[in-house]
């Protein structure tokens, strides 16, 4: 092998390595200078030397002018890449093949960006869209403040989405990132931990009303609401909870520890002025449980060998307040119980509807008659007997009466009177007749007939809409009716002097009688007594009386309509009276006998609807519904006018809730009569006391 040529490849060898080593270090390294250089030309070369594919938008126009006096590696020349367009005005969209996208910055944030996380937050002017969660405080308020500090005219852009109380943030990575470590830290300063004081000698609820009486103030106050500490007070630990901001809650706290001191064993006396409740009523309740407590106080204690009670509560009806005097564990204990019966009660708006049908026929048809050889006569209540007819057409017939004699002069004469006679009886008789009567009688007078028929058709439709509202557990009340005078007694002395009768005055009409009780939920427990009645008639001993009446308990749901009773009664009566066989046989027989056929039908029922009312909105509503109701009717009235009567005015109720306005013709005389007095305050002459109020009063 020749010496030469081995020598010439080594050194051609180690030319190609150094060659290599420098050309790897010349591609390490780039070069940051461009002068007035076209912006597309930029584009080519760092594309080139990035070994990138690019695609750039037409729009894209424009000279770069950059100094760089140092050397760059491949990273940083991209991110200086990224930098320069972010100047002029463009952005780049990295796809996923590893395509370029030189673009206009506004529209890149709808291009497709990647969306990145804490483990990817990416870096320098890279456009990317981020979600961030935000947990205690609302996204709807943070939203706007972000937006001031995005560049939103560019490709940044902050949205929130309100139910996920997360944020969307588009834009630049460092900026991205800067908005993101902005709503970490609001969002930690909203973050609120809770302290829990135990009292030992105040009351907790008493305690969170003197702390919300120095906080709140009068609600004007510039301090931020999450600056502002919340209390609530827990009776059942006799607790005061406080949340908010760390040096707000130690503030209260202090004050907390500095008002919790022990009261002293006298003079410990409160008065509660009682919202809802009687103050007559929670008295008696708070003197049992006081006395419990108390005693066992006392048995409990070794220390003292007798105990006097020191626990004093009265009742001032006047102000529906309690006076109490006790021990400052007592006191708390009491409070305890009258905050939980002090509160608003619901109140139950029972509604029933009451509708009852009746209907009634009845015919009756009878011949009676009457000759020589015999006749029929039919005593059953519906048939006027033909004996008494004839008796009273006897009686009524006048009587003519022939006197003769001789007068003075010795001459016969005759004289007729006639008197005429008693229709009474014939009166008595056609009164019971009901219908039609027909008599028929021959001219020989030898036989005669009466036809009576009659047929009856009766209808009553009765319906009640009663309404009542009564406060839970109160038993209320609704009639409406009248009351019937009933003879309870009679008593006569000796010898029949001074005689008299005792008297007792009984309700008649629609009755309702209801006791709610509201149970768990929207559910209601009605003792329900309903009753209607009427009077029907007199009878030898006295009145007599209709009644249906229902007594029951149930349970419905608040708004539900029940039915609580029914009462369907259907009754045919027919009554025949007739000769034997002859009244058998067909067509003839009718005229041998009287007969009597009535049907009556009557249905009755009765609907609930308890309605549960718990604010005054609801009553609102209940009232402007039953008002509005009159007001129609009245109204209709009003454009219907009075029957012969066209000038008269209907009077109408005001619309609901509107405020009475006084009339111009009396506001002009109180305005007369203001004039007046003042015109005399003038003209008499005050003295230097009255001059000095005067002048007072002007100023």
């Amino acid at each position: 092998m020749n010496l030469n040529n081995v020598g010439k490849k080594l050194t051609s060898l180690a030319s190609g390595i150094l060659l290599s080593l420098s050309g790897m270090a010349v591609a390490a390294d780039y070069s940051a200078s461009f002068k007035g250089t076209d912006i597309n030309e930029f584009i080519n070369v760092v594309g080139k030397n990035l070994n990138k594919t690019v695609i750039v938008d037409p729009s894209v126009r424009g000279k770069v002018n950059v100094r760089s006096y140092d050397l760059l590696n491949e990273e940083q020349y991209y991110q200086f890449f990224l930098n320069v367009l972010d100047v002029y005005g463009y952005a780049v969209v990295k796809m996923d093949n590893g395509v370029l996208k030189v673009i206009k910055s506004k529209v890149a944030k709808t291009s497709s960006i990647p969306v990145v996380d804490d483990k990817n937050p990416g870096q320098g002017d890279e456009m990317v869209t981020r979600v961030v969660p935000v947990r205690n405080v609302s996204v709807r308020e943070l939203s706007p403040l972000l937006r001031q500090l995005n560049d939103n005219a560019g490709g940044g852009n902050v949205v929130h989405y309100e139910p996920s109380n997360v944020l969307m943030l588009t834009g630049r990575a460092a900026v991205v990132n800067r908005l993101v470590e902005i709503v970490r830290r609001v969002d930690k300063a909203g973050d609120q931990e809770v302290d829990i004081i135990h009292l030992k000698y105040a009351s907790a609820s008493e305690m969170v009303r003197i702390i919300d009486s120095l906080t709140k103030g009068d609600g004007k106050s510039k301090i931020p609401s999450i600056l502002q500490p919340k209390v609530v007070a827990d009776d059942r630990t006799n607790s005061v909870v406080i949340s908010g901001d760390p040096k707000a809650r130690q503030r209260v706290a202090t004050l907390i520890q500095q008002l919790d001191s022990e009261l002293e064993s006298t003079g410990n006396t409160r008065v509660i002025y009682l919202k809802y409740a009687n103050a007559k009523e929670v008295s008696e309740v708070l003197k049992g449980v006081g006395g419990s407590i108390d005693g066992g106080k006392s048995a409990s204690s070794k220390s003292k060998s007798s105990s006097k009670s020191n626990l004093s509560i009265e009742p001032h009806e006047d102000t529906n307040a309690l006076v109490i005097t006790a021990q400052p564990d007592v006191m708390r204990t009491l409070e305890q119980v009258i905050n939980q019966l002090d509160i608003r009660r619901a109140q139950v708006l029972v509604e029933a509807i009451i509708v009852e049908l009746s209907e009634g026929d009845g015919v009756n048809f009878g011949v009676q008659w009457i000759s020589e050889a015999g006749g029929t006569q039919y005593n059953n209540g519906t048939q006027v007997p033909l004996t008494t007819i004839g008796a009273g057409i006897y009686d009524a017939q006048d009587v003519t009466t022939t006197t003769s004699g001789i007068d003075v002069n010795g001459k016969p004469y005759t004289t007729e009177s006639t008197t005429s006679g008693d229709v009474s009886t014939l009166a008595s008789a056609l009164s019971g007749i009901n219908g039609l009567a027909m008599g028929v009688m021959n001219s020989a007078g030898s036989f005669g007939a009466i036809i009576q028929a009659a047929a009856n058709d009766s209808q009553s439709n009765i319906l009640a809409t009663p309404s009542i509202m009564t406060l839970d557990n109160q038993e209320a009340s609704f009639i409406v009716g009248e009351e019937v005078p009933v003879i309870t007694g009679s008593s006569t002395g000796s010898g029949n002097d001074n005689p008299f009768q005792t008297v007792e005055r009984q309700e008649v009409g629609i009755k309702l009688k209801v006791t709610p009780q509201i149970n768990e939920g929207d559910a209601v427990q009605l003792t329900i007594e309903q009753e209607v009645s009427q009077v029907l008639g007199s009878t030898s001993v006295d009145v007599t009386f209709a009644k249906r009446q229902v007594n029951t308990t149930i349970l419905a749901d608040s708004g539900q309509t029940i039915v609580i009773g029914g009462l369907l009664d259907e009754q045919v009566t027919e009554s025949v009276s007739k000769v034997p066989w002859l009244g058998d046989i067909p067509w003839i027989g009718n005229l041998f006998k009287s007969t009597s056929s009535s049907t009556r039908k009557r249905n009755l029922m009765v609907f609930i609807k308890p309605t549960i009312i718990r604010d005054n909105a609801s009553i609102r509503g209940v009232s402007n519904r039953k008002y509005s109701l009159m007001r129609a009717h009245q109204l209709l009235q009003q454009e219907d006018g009075v029957a012969l009567m066209p000038n008269t005015n209907v009077p109408v109720l005001p619309k609901f809730n509107q405020e009475r306005v006084i009339s111009p013709a009396l506001r002009k005389y109180l305005e007369e009569q203001d004039n007046q007095t003042v015109e005399f305050d003038v003209t008499t002459k005050p003295d230097s006391t009255d001059s000095e109020s005067l002048k007072s009063g002007a100023e």
